[in-house]
């Protein structure tokens, strides 16, 4: 809008003209309620030299840090979008404002605040009234300071500490932000208003909510007086490009041929784990294994909060639900997962596996469901059996502990470990089969392993995917049935190649 009305609302020095007229006031802004302007023109002014005077000498400014691409806000600057959004939400109609569309809408209000501004003679330059002016569109139709953060692509995580301090995860490391909320009760409103969208809601007889954006980003909400320095917020952003694997193959994430053994494992119903730490890149796996899922096939998806994203036309989605205020109505993901087995799947996965629900999804993988996935966190492949079988003995179980591993064994067929390095990549650092019982020790064997070497000039991690010789790995059969035992032995054998 300034290209549009930089001649009126702005003078050759930069500082703020006199008012537009009445007339031209009333065609910009048709959502406005216009017995309200009357109200801010008698607002009693303060002597503007005065005013001039207080803005052109702003406290002293911290030393920046060199992540940070704009000089931190002063006090006076939220003084100042406090009084003009006051004046907006007593001036313009909001019913009327909820009838247009987004770019409508976002117009509409930067007309009206900058009638606010001309009016109360706040003087400002244009890049500071422009920066105004978005903030301010943000807070009233979108999720307010964090608006830049999620149009960025490049970020993969954002911590909102309190209403101070903000943190995001660029490249695999984490840097402060210079993103900060005018308070914990801004920060709060923005929870409340993302999670309300899932039908959710965090206060402080709730103050821990799970939900999600439209993008199907996850979020975290922990409220006071849980969290003592104020609202805690994360984010773990989605990628509006959806990786493939050929993708992770470009970024070092695995070798073509180990992306070759992936799809493979997917085509041909292998039942699938993946493990991995916080942030390795577990979910971001699995979607790329379920495009290797044949569009034919009917798949139920389970998740906490609805992050998985699917390109086959039969999915169908389920999502756990939290208890009401009153304690009642709570559907947890073993409900999800038992209620799956009445729906005619081909293939369930679920999001992540956290409790007993893994002793109904066992059950599903060795009942004819071939082909299920999940994840789950652990560090290395066996200690992902073993969370398994603590997890079953959470549920109550009373079985013996063979009994419980000769389940695992009959039922999972491939675990994928995903690991987060210490320089921030991400890589796949095992592809491990589950091959049978030796007395009362499951049997493993990895197909595939990532060993670091070393580390270059700039702190970066070197290692290389390295194939463990096996030439015929226990699902050969069901590649055969499939018709894929022949790409099978050519990837395994350009494995062995690429090793010596």
């Amino acid at each position: 809008m300034f290209g549009k009305r930089g001649n009126e609302g702005f003078g050759k020095s930069g500082g703020l003209a006199s008012p537009p007229p009445a007339a031209a006031s009333a065609s910009a802004a048709p959502v406005v309620a216009r017995p309200a302007a009357p109200e801010i023109l008698a607002e009693p002014m303060r002597d503007p030299a005065t005013q001039r005077q207080q803005v052109a000498s702003p406290p002293p400014l911290a030393p920046q840090s060199p992540a940070r691409k704009r000089p931190a806000r002063t006090e006076l600057y939220y003084d100042t979008k406090s009084q003009v959004f006051s004046a907006l939400i007593d001036t313009i109609d909001l019913s009327q404002l909820a009838k247009l569309d987004a770019e409508s809408a976002r117009e509409e209000i930067r007309d009206i605040v900058n009638d606010i501004i001309t009016i109360k003679n706040f003087a400002m330059s244009i890049s500071e009234q422009e920066e105004l002016l978005e903030d301010i569109c943000n807070d009233v139709l979108g999720y307010g300071p964090l608006e830049p953060l999620l149009a960025r692509d490049d970020i993969a995580d954002i911590m909102v500490n309190g209403a101070g301090q903000t943190f995001i995860e660029v490249g695999g490391k984490t840097i402060e932000s210079d993103i900060r909320f005018r308070d914990n009760a801004q920060l709060l409103s923005v929870c409340q208003r993302i999670v309300s969208q899932v039908g959710r809601r965090v206060d402080e007889s709730s103050p821990i909510c799970d939900a999600r954006l439209p993008d199907g980003s996850r979020v975290n909400v922990i409220a006071p007086p849980l969290a003592i320095d104020g609202p805690a917020l994360t984010i773990r952003k989605f990628k509006k490009d959806k990786l493939n694997l050929d993708q992770l193959v470009k970024f070092g994430a695995i070798t073509p041929e180990g992306a070759t053994l992936l799809q493979i494992i997917g085509r041909v119903r292998c039942n699938i784990v993946i493990s991995g730490g916080t942030g390795s890149g577990k979910t971001t796996l699995l979607n790329c294994l379920t495009n290797y899922i044949d569009k034919e096939e009917r798949v139920i998806t389970c998740e906490d909060t609805a992050e998985l994203q699917l390109q086959q036309p039969h999915v169908v989605r389920l999502e756990t639900r939290p208890p009401n205020i009153e304690g009642e109505g709570e559907i947890t993901m073993r409900d999800l997962v038992k209620n799956c087995l009445r729906m005619r799947p081909e293939r369930i996965i679920v999001g992540e596996v956290r409790g007993p629900e893994v002793f109904d999804l066992l059950q599903a993988m060795n009942t004819g469901h071939d082909g299920s996935m999940g994840t789950i966190h652990a560090n290395t492949p066996r200690e992902c059996l073993s969370r398994m079988e603590s997890m079953i003995a959470m549920g109550g179980y009373s079985l013996p502990a063979k009994t419980v591993r000769e389940i695992i064994t009959g039922s999972i067929d491939v675990i994928i470990q995903a690991a987060r390095l210490r320089d921030g990549s991400r890589r796949i650092t095992q592809i491990t089969e589950v091959v049978g019982m030796e007395g009362d020790v499951i049997v493993t064997q990895d197909l595939m392993r990532y060993e670091i070497d070393g580390e270059d000039a700039n702190g970066r991690l070197i290692g290389r995917h390295m194939s463990t010789g096996i030439v015929k790995p226990y699902f050969w059969d069901r590649a055969r049935y499939y018709n894929e035992e022949k790409r099978l032995s050519a990837a395994l054998d350009a494995m062995e190649k690429t090793k010596d």
